[in-house]
């Protein structure tokens, strides 16, 4: 019931205070508000959520990570002196947050003092992180080419990781299966790893920039879209072929999976949020193109699969006559 409380104060403020479009718009997803980031410059990297209500918010050119508290639609802490802040994912489980630097870091904090507990160094370039709180581990990608693993209980590095040959972007766990799929854009291909065994199978791709992914995991299909040319790109998971290709924004740095609608939304530095709608497994098209702003390449989905408390975050740089902020979109059906 404490979420719910939670997801209905963020529903309340972001819906009326913030109000700037009907809510009869046919779009999927709507503007309805904005959270001021008053003293956040340069690049804003990617997101994580606390299911209580906060939103965490790696600003790498800030050397910050922000604490959004949702329902007030304020910035309620900042844990600043990391250097340039990219992944952060918060496991709810050990209440804690794990934010990773391009200066190769992973800084481990307590969710709730939100002082260091340790940091373990990789040596260059922790980039995306993924939390699997079933067993309690945690994967990151950095470096030059590779995949690790972190003990979210004991915040020991494990032995075990996966070699790829060049450096990794975004990545997607299955939740009921073994497999792990990784964008490595610099070999211009997908590498799906099996934890298990440790095998790795590539998918060499024609397009460059494959950066951003989201898995739908019941129909065997992965979307990832490339930068160069921008392309929307859907994998069967089975065998690895393309089974269909689209134009989406240019330059995507975060996508995601709507699994109740059917929808992809693939955000793009252009200023521009691409909409795909899922026919079925091997059909897509266009449902919109939503406007957002230009720079703003990377967001959250908060409430995912909860109707009426869906709501889409995306990060907003500070431009020369705007200070940074976090775009609310609420979802539509």
């Amino acid at each position: 019931m404490k979420v719910l409380s939670v997801l209905f104060a963020i529903a309340t403020i972001a819906g009326a205070t913030f109000a700037q479009t009907p809510a009869s718009s046919s779009q999927p997803l709507v503007l309805t508000g904005a959270i001021p980031l008053p003293n956040v410059h340069g690049r804003i990297d990617h997101f994580s959520f606390d299911p209580q209500g906060r939103l965490f918010v790696s600003a790498l050119g800030n050397n910050t990570e922000e604490v959004i508290d949702l329902a007030a639609g304020t910035v309620g802490h900042v844990i600043s002196g990391i250097p340039r802040p990219q992944g952060v994912a918060y496991a709810a489980d050990v209440n804690k947050i794990f934010v990773g630097s391009d200066e190769g870091k992973l800084n481990i904090y307590d969710g709730t003092s939100y002082n260091l507990i340790t940091s373990i160094d990789f040596g260059d370039d922790v980039d995306n992180l993924r939390y699997d709180s079933g067993a309690k581990r945690l994967y990151l990608g950095y470096g030059d080419g590779a995949i690790a693993i972190v003990d979210s209980t004991t915040n020991k590095r494990l032995d075990q990781e996966f070699k790829l040959g060049a450096h990794p972007e975004s990545f997607q766990l299955e939740q009921s299966g073994p497999d792990i799929y990784v964008n490595v854009p610099d070999r211009k291909e997908v590498a799906a790893i099996n934890r298990n065994t440790g095998k790795i199978t590539r998918w060499p791709l024609k397009l460059d920039g494959n950066f951003p992914m989201a898995l739908d995991q019941a129909n065997h299909r992965l979307f990832i879209a490339t930068r160069q040319p921008p392309r929307f790109v859907v994998l069967d998971t089975s065998s690895g072929h393309v089974i269909t290709t689209s134009p989406c924004g240019q330059d995507s740095d975060d996508m995601y999976y709507d699994a109740a609608r059917k929808r992809i939304y693939v955000v793009a530095g252009e200023g521009t949020i691409s909409v795909f709608q899922q026919h079925d497994a091997d059909h897509y098209s266009l449902l919109a193109k939503v406007p957002s702003a230009v720079g703003a390449r990377t967001a959250g989905y908060f409430g995912k699969g909860r109707k009426g408390f869906e709501r889409f975050y995306v990060a907003v740089p500070a431009r020369a006559d705007r200070e940074a902020e976090v775009l609310i979109y609420t979802v539509q059906d």
